[in-house]
């Protein structure tokens, strides 16, 4: 497999007259992403809170739902908040915690499942001590749309169940009181990706649009208007991390999300952001997808999801600091045994590839790896080796079709030109049960079958076409071209993510003159570029020393692949380079 940049199409005439009111760059760079029109450029631009988010009531069951949430806060009932363990379930559950705290309603618990003896989504043992707890109406968080059993037993324990979900249904929906979900085969609400937190904030729209003056005990308390959009920080945080596309109401909530968080009130994440020396004003998509979200998830990779859940609705400075710092902690941790499976992964290939031979594909595994940290662990594989990377780790007993077994729980990932979806489709006879998307999947597998489970890949790979990964490039550009005004005029764009992702840019012909490598282990590469009498400075985290090969050597002309961005770390101000790639043409 080999890479391929191309530039994208020069914008047409008639988007050209349209887009006309903006910087040439821009509407270039609006035109490659699908946008043509004034109007459309327009709402890109210049996000409406009002006018560009949907109607709450166009997703299935919400008035059942809102009616079903007021009658319980009126009779003062017990409430569950069941949430998922990641980076959208924790934030999911926080936000349901907070608007319920902001109406004074106090009568309800947040449930959060420990990711390795309960695993994902509900479960009896679960159900049962909220039971016991005397909750009577139970919200899921980011999960419950494929919990059919266990929401009948929740009935038969005697809740009500409301189910609010962002991933795809199965056969049928299950019986529970009400289920929203914009994935559902009957929705038609305008945006299908929203996160599970995107789903609970649409509810709490819903909520407010009905009553936002309820009555209890024959008192009445309100939420003030507009008060809400402080909890806005928790769905920009989720709705980023979850990785949705950030286009239409994403965009929207992405945006105004990182409005709230660069002025947050939380103690918790105020301290984790001073901690990571980064400028809350500041705070970008890449700060929270690269140093914030970690974090979160290293709560229930290394320990449990309700010390991410503290972070997030704490109170006290002094725990805040507490919070952050432990989290900080067990994240480092996290890293050093994702470093130590990386090491004994690299040594197990070698040996294989000595002894076996290369094969288009890396199936690996070992009962002593935790399933939670097999996709960090592939994300480096799959980079080093240049092809698909299927991983398997520590096993549990579980019942599956095929009865009770041994059953192994793995991540994989892409080298980018392979479906892991079709591939494993190709496959599924090996598995219990797999999904994800393109790039990247997880998948569980009986003992009986792992040992074959290679050359079923193996196999079904060769069924598979893979030409070479083609890259779209924005513009070629001149490091000249990199100027204050330019830069801002990039960053118009922002928050880029899947489905808005980041300009890319080609700059041919520029001189590496020093190359450095930074960091406590001297992980990142560092080099001064220069072109002509114009310079600046290009980076790449977690870049190996000779990853780019012969396209960088110091002292010689080469072309580079790049994104642009303005970094604020430490308090040092810099517009530099993100290195994608070096290349020879």
């Amino acid at each position: 497999m080999s890479k391929k940049y191309s530039i994208r199409g020069k914008i047409s005439k008639k988007a050209e007259e349209e887009l006309s009111g903006q910087n040439v760059l821009t509407a270039q760079l609006l035109y490659n992403r699908g946008i043509k029109t004034k109007k459309e450029a327009e709402i890109f631009l210049a996000p409406d809170f009002v006018n560009h988010l949907h109607d709450p009531f166009l997703l299935p069951d919400m008035k059942k739902a809102v009616d079903r949430i007021l009658l319980a806060i009126l009779n003062n009932e017990r409430v569950g908040i069941w949430s998922d363990y990641d980076a959208d379930g924790i934030p999911g559950g926080a936000l349901l915690h907070d608007f319920f705290k902001l109406v004074g309603f106090n009568n309800f618990i947040n449930y959060i499942p420990d990711r390795h003896i309960e695993g994902y989504g509900l479960n009896s043992e679960g159900l049962e001590e909220l039971a016991k707890d005397k909750v009577k109406l139970l919200i899921s968080v980011d999960c419950g749309i494929r919990d059919h059993k266990e929401i009948l037993h929740a009935k038969k324990l005697g809740m009500e169940v409301i189910i609010t979900d962002h991933h795809e249904q199965s056969d049928g929906l299950p019986k529970a009181y009400a289920v929203i979900n914009p994935k559902r085969k009957d929705s038609k609400y305008p945006e299908q990706i929203l996160c599970g937190t995107g789903v609970i904030w649409k509810l709490i729209e819903a909520l407010l649009q009905t009553k936002r003056d309820f009555i209890k005990d024959g008192q009445p308390f309100e939420l003030p208007q507009g008060k809400e959009k402080w909890l806005l920080d928790l769905v920009g945080l989720a709705t980023l991390s979850d990785m949705v596309p950030l286009t239409g109401e994403n965009r929207v909530l992405a945006h105004f999300g990182l409005s709230v968080l660069r002025k947050s009130r939380r103690p918790g994440l105020q301290r984790l952001l001073s901690n990571l020396k980064i400028n809350k004003d500041n705070i970008t998509e890449d700060d929270i997808s690269f140093m914030v979200t970690p974090r979160i998830n290293a709560a229930s990779r290394m320990g449990h999801p309700r010390d991410a859940f503290k972070l997030l609705t704490v109170l006290d400075l002094t725990e805040a600091d507490i919070c952050a710092k432990h989290l900080d902690n067990i994240n480092n941790e996290r890293k050093g045994v994702v470093a130590s499976m990386v090491k004994e992964a690299n040594k197990k290939i070698k040996e294989k590839f000595e002894n076996e031979g290369e094969k288009q594909l890396i199936v690996l595994g070992n009962p002593d790896w935790k399933p939670s940290l097999l996709g960090l662990v592939a994300n480096s594989i799959a980079d080093e080796y240049n092809r698909p990377v299927f991983l398997w780790g520590r096993a549990s007993t579980e019942v599956s079709t095929s009865g009770v077994g041994d059953v192994f729980k793995g991540s994989c990932r892409s080298d980018g030109t392979t479906n892991l979806v079709s591939l494993m489709e190709r496959a599924k006879d090996s598995f219990i049960e797999f999904g994800g998307h393109k790039l990247s999947g997880g998948f569980s597998v009986l003992f009986e079958k792992i040992h074959t489970l290679e050359d079923a890949l193996v196999e079904a790979s060769t069924h598979i076409v893979n030409g070479d990964l083609e890259i779209l490039v924005d513009a070629e550009l001149k490091l000249e071209n990199i100027t204050e005004k330019s830069v801002n005029e990039i960053l118009k764009l922002a928050p880029f993510g899947v489905g808005n992702e980041k300009p890319l840019f080609i700059f041919r012909d520029i001189l590496p003159e020093k190359i450095n490598r930074f960091g406590k282990a001297k992980e990142h590469l560092s080099i001064n570029l220069r072109d002509g009498s114009s310079s600046i400075r290009a980076i790449s985290f977690f870049a190996s020393p000779d990853q780019f090969g012969d396209a960088l050597k110091e002292g010689i002309k080469t072309n580079l692949v790049a994104s642009v961005e303005k970094s604020d770390f430490g308090g040092r101000r810099e517009i530099r380079l993100r290195i994608v790639d070096f290349f020879i043409c």
